[in-house]
C-alpha cells in the first residue's frame, strides 16, 4: 500500500487523504483537490524526476501480482525464440539448400544481431516510449517476424508445378531474411526491458523478493528453452503439405509464432497492475554529451596550476548538474566491471558448438536411454531448472548462516571459476575420446583397405608386406603408406601379377575392390573424419553383373554400378531396413534386409553378392568403429558450467539492476547483454587464430584464459563499493526541496535565525 511520504526515504508514491491521484516528487508545487469536497486545498510541494499514474499495487505471497504476468511472458517468449533457433540451421541446409558454411555464417550473424539490438531497445525504452510500451511495440514486431519465417517455410507457397520443390527459392530466402531481421529486432529490443521492468515492480524494502524474482525469471527462461528444444524438433519430423508431403517446418515454426502471440497477450492483460516508470528523455544523448564535455574540459585544464578533482567526470560540473554526473558515475563504475565478463560467455556458448562436436565422437547410449549429440545441450536447461531453486533456497541461506558475506561480485567470481573448471573437465574427457578415435592419413600419407568380392583367394603385395585375402573375409584395418613410394600388385594362384595403376590422393582413405587377378577397382572413400553429429555412414558395394538401386530409411542409392561402391549416406543410430532393386534378383528371392544396431559415429560397407541359389546376400564390413566413450561423461562438465551460470548470470542480472540509477536501468541491462555478443566474437578469434591440432589443448587454453580473467575480476571487485542508487537520488530530491524552499521564501531562514537569537 502507498504511504505518506517521508522526505528522508527514497522517492516513492505520495498519498494524501481523499486524493485519488498518485504522483511522484516533482520540481513544481501542485495544488491538491479534495475529491470528496471538491475544494482546492492549500498548495503542497511534491518532488521527483517525473510524474506517473499508477494503480494501487496488488500483492500475492509478498510479491507484486504483476510479476507473474512478466514471468509467464518471458517463458513464452523464450519458448518461441529457442524453439525457432533449434530448427534454423537444418532449415537453411535442407529447405533453402545452403551449404554448411553459408548456413553457419547466417546463423551466427543472426545470433550476434539478437545480442546487439538490446542497445537499441534500451535507448527506445529509457529515452522515448518507456519499458512497457517498448515491450509491447517490439513484441508485435517480434510476432510478425515469427509468422513471416513460418510462412517462408511453406513449400507449396511457390511450388506451382506440385513437384515437391519450390519453383522460386529466392522468395523463401527473402521472406526468411525479413523474418529473422524482425525477430532479431524484437527479441533483442525487449531483452533489456523485460527484466528491468520486472525489477521496477518492487518497492523499497522488497530487496529479498526482488532478488528471488531474478532467479524465478531466469528459471522461466530455461524452462521455456528446455521445452521448446524438445518439442519443436519433434514437430519438424512430422510430414505435412497440400500437394506434396515434406518435413513440417511450417508447423515447427508456427508453434513458436503462436507462443509469441500468447506472450504478447499475457503481458498486455497485466497492464493495469504494472508500475510504469515514464522515460526521462534522451538520457543516452545526455550521457554522451556529459562524458564528452568532461574529457574536453579535463584536456583544456591539464596544466598543474589547475587543482585535481576527485573524479574525472567532475570536470563536467561547470555545465551539467550534480545529479546527472552522479548517475553517470554509477553506470561507468558498473560498465568498468563488465570488461572481463565476455570471457565467461566465450566459454558458456561453446555448449552449442565445441561441446556438441565433442558429443559426436561419443556414444549416446546411456542405460535404456539413447541421446543424440545435439540433444546433450538440454542437460544445461534441465540442470538450470533443478539448480536455480536449490541454490536460491538452500545454498545461499546456508552460506549466510555460516556468517560469510557472499556478495554479488563474489558470486560472479565463483561462477567464472566454475566455468573454467568445466573446460578442464572437457579437456579430460577429450583425452579419453582421443584414445578411441581412428587414425586418419596426414600429409603425404594414404590409407588402403582391400575387399575381395570375387570367387577365389587373392594375394596383394604392398611396400614391405604381402597379404592374402579370402573371398568375402573381414579385412584388416586400413593400412597406411607414403604416397610417393606406393606400389601395389595383385596376384592369384596360376595367374600373372597385375600392378595397380591409380593416382592415389594423399590425405585420404581408399578401398581396393578385387574380384580377379586382373580385375580391380580403386574407390576413394571420402571419409577422413568421424561422421558428424554421431551419425553412421553406410555405403554399398555391388558384386552383381548389373547396376542396382538401394533404398534405406527413405534415402536412395541410385544406380550403384557393377563391381563399384556407392557414396556414403548418413543415418542416425538404431536398426535400419534397406531394400535392393535389381532385374537380376528373381521374384522368389527376398529383397529386404536389416542392419544390426547402428551405434554412434560408425561407418560400414555392405557388399551385396549372390548366394549359390542366385538370391542376394549382404555382408557388412566395418570402416570406422562406433564411438565407445559414453556421453554421460559430459555430465560433470555440464554440471560445473551450469553451477557457474546460476551464480554468475542470475546474479549479474540482479547486480546490473540494483546498481543502476532509475533512468538508466535498461541501458545497463543492454550493456550486460552486449558482453554475450563480445564473448561470441572472442570464440571466433581464439578458435580461428589458434588452429590447434589437439582439441583438448584448445579447451585448456580457454580454461586458462578464463582463470586469469577470474583473478583480474576478483581484484576489480575487491575495490568496488556497493551503492543504493535510490538513496543517492533521494538525497538529491531532499537537497532540491531545500533549495527550492529557500529560493521561494528567502525570509524563512532569516526568521529561523532571529528566533534562535531571541
Amino acid at each position: 500500500m502507498c504511504e505518506r511520504h517521508d522526505w528522508n526515504k527514497a522517492p516513492g508514491c505520495l498519498c494524501h487523504p481523499g486524493v485519488h491521484t498518485l504522483q511522484l516528487f516533482s520540481r513544481r508545487p501542485i495544488a491538491r483537490t479534495n475529491l470528496t469536497s471538491g475544494v482546492d486545498e492549500p498548495r503542497d510541494f511534491v518532488w521527483s524526476l517525473g510524474c506517473i499514474g499508477m494503480s494501487v499495487p496488488k500483492s500475492c505471497f509478498g510479491y507484486p501480482l504483476s510479476i507473474f504476468f512478466i514471468v509467464v511472458n518471458e517463458f513464452c517468449e523464450r519458448f518461441s525464440y529457442y524453439g525457432m533457433r533449434a530448427l534454423l540451421i537444418l532449415y537453411f541446409q535442407r529447405f533453402l539448400g545452403w551449404n554448411d558454411n553459408l548456413g553457419t555464417a547466417i546463423y551466427h550473424t543472426f545470433v550476434a544481431l539478437c545480442y546487439l539490438t538490446p542497445i537499441l531497445g534500451a535507448l527506445i525504452a529509457d529515452s522515448w516510449l518507456g519499458k512497457f510500451k517498448t515491450i509491447v511495440s517490439l513484441s508485435i514486431v517480434y510476432t510478425i517476424g515469427q509468422v513471416v519465417i513460418a510462412v517462408s517455410s511453406i513449400n507449396d507457397l511457390t511450388d506451382f508445378n506440385h513437384d515437391g520443390t519450390p519453383d522460386s527459392i529466392s522468395v523463401h530466402v527473402a521472406l526468411s531474411m525479413i523474418g529473422l531481421v524482425l525477430i532479431a529486432l524484437g527479441t533483442g529490443g525487449i531483452k533489456p526491458c523485460v527484466s528491468a521492468f520486472g525489477g521496477d515492480q518492487f518497492e523499497e524494502g522488497q530487496e529479498k523478493q526482488r532478488n528471488r524474482f531474478f532467479s524465478i525469471f531466469y528459471l522461466a527462461i530455461n524452462a521455456g528453452s528446455l521445452l521448446s528444444t524438445i518439442i519443436t524438433p519433434m514437430l519438424r519430423v512430422q510430414v505435412c503439405g497440400i500437394h506434396s508431403k515434406q518435413a513440417c517446418y511450417p508447423l515447427a515454426f508456427g508453434v513458436p509464432a503462436a507462443l509469441m502471440a500468447v506472450s504478447l497477450i499475457v503481458f498486455v492483460i497485466g497492464s493495469g497492475m504494472y508500475k510504469k516508470v515514464q522515460p526521462q528523455g534522451n538520457i543516452m544523448s545526455k550521457v554522451a554529451r556529459c562524458i564528452g564535455f568532461a574529457i574536453k574540459n579535463r584536456i583544456r585544464h591539464r596544466s598543474k596550476k589547475f587543482p585535481k578533482r576527485e573524479h574525472w567526470l567532475d570536470w563536467a560540473s561547470e555545465k551539467y548538474d550534480e545529479r546527472l554526473i552522479s548517475q553517470i558515475k554509477m553506470v561507468t563504475r558498473v560498465m568498468f566491471l563488465y570488461i572481463p565478463l565476455p570471457m565467461f560467455w566465450a566459454l558458456f556458448d561453446q555448449q552449442g558448438s565445441r561441446w556438441t562436436l565433442q558429443a559426436t565422437t561419443m556414444s549416446g547410449k546411456i542405460g535404456i536411454i539413447e541421446i543424440q549429440p545435439d540433444q546433450m545441450q538440454t542437460v544445461n536447461a534441465i540442470l538450470i531448472v533443478i539448480m536455480v531453486p536449490i541454490v536460491d533456497a538452500v545454498v545461499y541461506p546456508l552460506i549466510a548462516k555460516c556468517g560469510l558475506n557472499f556478495t554479488s561480485l563474489k558470486k560472479m567470481t565463483v561462477g567464472m571459476f566454475l566455468a573454467s573448471m568445466a573446460f578442464v573437465a572437457a579437456a579430460i574427457v577429450q583425452v579419453e575420446i582421443d584414445k578411441t578415435l581412428p587414425v586418419f592419413p596426414k600429409g603425404n600419407e594414404v590409407q588402403i583397405k582391400v575387399l575381395n568380392i570375387g570367387d577365389s583367394n587373392m594375394t596383394v603385395s604392398f611396400p614391405g608386406t604381402t597379404e592374402t585375402y579370402n573371398q568375402m573375409s573381414q579385412p584388416k584395418d586400413f593400412m597406411t603408406f607414403n604416397v610417393d613410394n606406393l606400389s601395389i600388385n595383385i596376384s592369384s594362384t596360376g595367374s600373372p601379377v597385375t600392378p595397380v595403376t591409380y593416382n592415389f590422393e594423399s590425405g585420404h582413405r581408399h578401398t581396393l575392390l578385387v574380384w580377379a587377378p586382373s580385375n580391380y577397382q580403386v574407390v576413394k572413400d571420402g571419409l577422413n573424419q568421424k561422421p558428424e553429429k554421431g551419425r553412421n555412414g553406410i555405403r554399398f558395394v555391388n558384386a552383381f553383373g548389373e547396376s542396382f538401386n538401394v533404398t534405406m530409411d527413405g534415402e536412395v542409392y541410385n544406380n550403384v554400378s557393377s563391381h563399384n561402391a556407392s557414396e556414403y549416406l548418413f543415418f542416425s543410430s538404431g536398426v535400419k531396413s534397406f531394400t535392393i532393386n535389381s532385374p537380376e534378383i528373381s521374384q522368389p528371392c527376398g529383397k529386404e534386409f536389416k542392419t544390426p544396431y547402428l551405434g554412434f559415429g560408425s561407418a560400414f560397407t555392405y557388399v551385396i553378392t549372390r548366394k549359390s541359389d542366385g538370391c542376394p546376400e549382404a555382408k557388412a564390413f566395418e570402416d570406422i568403429s562406433p564411438n565407445t566413450v559414453s556421453m554421460a561423461l559430459q555430465i560433470p562438465q555440464y554440471f560445473l558450467l551450469t553451477c557457474g551460470e546460476v551464480v554468475f548470470s542470475v546474479t549479474g542480472l540482479e547486480f546490473s539492476y540494483s546498481q543502476a540509477p532509475s533512468n538508466m536501468k535498461s541501458v545497463l541491462q543492454a550493456g550486460w547483454l552486449l558482453t554475450v555478443a563480445v564473448g561470441n566474437i572472442i570464440v571466433l578469434i581464439v578458435a580461428g587464430a589458434g588452429q590447434f591440432s589437439e582439441q583438448w589443448a584448445e579447451y585448456v587454453l580457454f580454461a586458462a584464459l578464463l582463470l586469469v580473467v577470474c583473478v583480474i575480476f576478483a581484484i576489480m571487485a575487491r575495490f568496488y563499493t556497493y551503492i543504493n542508487p535510490a538513496e543517492v537520488e533521494a538525497q538529491f530530491d531532499k537537497d532540491d526541496k531545500e533549495d527550492y524552499l529557500e529560493k521561494s521564501n528567502p525570509y524563512a531562514k532569516l526568521d529561523s535565525v532571529s528566533q534562535t537569537q531571541m
